[in-house]
């Protein structure tokens, strides 16, 4: 079965002058255009293509790389707002269309949104969708606290940032647990640090606990490193100034050189730290 929307790994048939035919082994075809075919093709070779519907609506092959694909999440722009919606571009010749009823607002123009492409089972066309709520649950999460995820950055809220958890949850990064910037659209990994009692799930984007302690201390090293051996921050810092040097919470920077300091990698004086010449 040939999946619109995704990739499929598919056997290459036979050559025409207009492109590869593939096939899935179950009797359904798909044209791979003769601008994708590769130049060391074989027959009956596996080719791994992307199939989506072209400007026929007819189903087609690629081997260009889509933004997203069908069930994801991505951040595209808009090309064009047309009176039936707006068209993004996903990468592909064929933009993403989101129709005006999938728009949680207006879309524009030039402007970025964070989007959803699913297979409308009315029209059987890939749609993109703005309206993310109706398409994220967190039924059946169970991912353990610390475990390392990707997120897509969604929205800001009063109370930090929506994201997106393994293209697949929905979760919450408070303004107090964010220490570098970040905005809509950016892709990040992150730490599930809180499963509530109502499936709401808090995300760090730093690692919790012990866990957090090696790659925090390892970017203190580098960041002296790069500053000729010295930073002029120690435990009495103001919190904004570690912040934005390190990125880092002020209780994160104290364990981590506490740690360093334990090494015999660092040493604290009251200007603040220095790379040891051994380090």
């Amino acid at each position: 079965m040939i999946e619109l929307g995704n990739y499929n790994t598919l056997k290459v048939l036979r050559g025409t002058s207009i492109g590869l035919f593939l096939g899935d082994g179950e009797g359904t075809e798909v044209l791979l255009p003769n601008k994708y075919v590769p130049e060391d093709f074989q027959i009956d070779m596996d080719m791994k293509v992307f199939c989506y519907l072209d400007n026929n609506e007819r189903p087609i092959a690629t081997t260009l790389e889509p933004y997203l694909i069908r069930n994801g999440y991505g951040f595209l722009k808009v090309v064009q707002v047309g009176s039936y919606g707006a068209f993004l571009d996903w990468g592909l010749e064929k933009h993403l269309l989101v129709p005006f009823r999938e728009q949680a607002t207006r879309m524009e123009e030039g402007k970025s949104y964070v989007v959803h492409c699913y297979l409308d089972q009315e029209t059987y066309r890939l749609t993109g969708s703005s309206r993310l709520k109706r398409f994220l649950n967190n039924e059946g999460f169970d991912l353990p606290v610390n475990t390392e995820v990707d997120l897509l950055v969604g929205r800001k809220t009063p109370l930090g940032w929506e994201v997106i958890i393994n293209d697949q949850y929905k979760g919450l990064v408070f303004e107090n647990d964010v220490y570098k910037p970040i905005t809509v659209g950016n892709r990040l990994k992150g730490y599930i640090k809180t499963v509530r009692s109502d499936l709401k799930v808090d995300v760090s984007l730093q690692p919790i606990g012990a866990k957090m302690l090696e790659p925090t201390a390892n970017g203190i090293l580098e960041k002296l490193r790069e500053h000729n051996g010295f930073l002029g921050l120690h435990d009495k810092s103001d919190p904004e100034e570690i912040k934005r040097t390190l990125h880092l919470s002020k209780k994160a920077f104290k364990k981590a050189i506490g740690t360093l300091y334990k090494e015999r990698k660092i040493s604290i004086k009251e200007d603040g730290i220095y790379l040891l010449e051994s380090t």
